[in-house]
């Protein structure tokens, strides 16, 4: 287990394999520990991170810093306190708003970012994920398998302010006409059958040509559990397309090609 201190408070993160960094960001359930597949994927090739966000997992509860841009500041100064300079972000949920907001705002740090079941704007949530106990969301969004074990024990232990804060200013969920200005290689990865996060309706005309939606079949909410292989295939194909590169030029396995816009 390995630690940080940011603004005096503890941030816990964990980190396998060598090569370009690359951040993983949880939901608003579970930690970082739901990541380790997909972690153990990278790390082959990448030197992988996944933090826990305040609030959740063994980072430092503290109701104050549970804004999202208490958030985003949290991945700015980890950024800064570890020495990383170019990084890619994969971000899931409530992890993947902050990912893009970060993009958006810090373009030459950020390389490429995967955002998995993000919103873009309020409509896309649930209301039920903003209001629900966590053991509900957990049983609601979290099959009862070995895979989804660690997300389900770890899901139930956050702070449920740290959820419910994070929707507290609904203009930072308005990321639509935003993202029409994203400079950086951006894959949106939705599950085709998310209950709490709907496909957002983007025009592909408009859409910028660094950002490439797609649906994963047959998964929902937590699409690095229940299809890890197809899932990690994907992952890696994005963290190695060439710097600068759209993901649109992702040469797509025939098991999802029909799925990509």
């Amino acid at each position: 287990m390995s630690a940080i201190l940011l603004d005096g408070g503890i941030v816990h993160y964990e980190v396998i394999g060598r090569g370009r960094p690359v951040i993983f960001l949880h939901g608003w359930l579970g930690s970082w520990r739901y990541w380790i597949p997909a972690l153990q994927s990278a790390s082959t090739d990448f030197r992988a991170y996944a933090v826990d966000l305040w609030g959740f997992g063994d980072t430092a509860r503290e109701i104050s810093r549970y804004s999202l841009d208490k958030q985003i500041n949290l991945l700015d100064q980890f950024l800064q306190e570890m020495g990383i300079g170019k990084v890619a972000l994969v971000g899931h949920g409530l992890g993947a708003i902050i990912g893009l907001h970060y993009t958006l705002r810090h373009p030459n740090t950020v390389d490429r970012i995967m955002a998995i079941n993000a919103p873009v704007d309020m409509n896309g949530v649930n209301a039920r994920l903003r209001t629900d106990s966590l053991p509900n969301l957990v049983d609601w969004l979290l099959a009862k398998t070995p895979e989804s074990e660690p997300a389900r024990v770890d899901g139930i232990k956050a702070d449920p302010l740290a959820v419910t804060t994070s929707f507290s200013n609904s203009e930072q969920f308005t990321l639509s006409g935003k993202l029409l200005g994203m400079k950086t290689a951006c894959l949106m990865v939705y599950g085709q059958n998310d209950p709490a996060i709907y496909l957002p309706l983007l025009d592909p005309n408009l859409t910028p040509s660094m950002i490439h939606l797609l649906q994963l079949e047959q998964t929902g909410h937590f699409p690095m559990l229940e299809d890890s292989a197809r899932f990690n295939r994907l992952l890696t194909d994005f963290l190695t397309l060439e710097s600068g590169d759209s993901p649109r030029n992702l040469q797509m396995k025939e098991e999802w090609k029909r799925r990509v816009r």
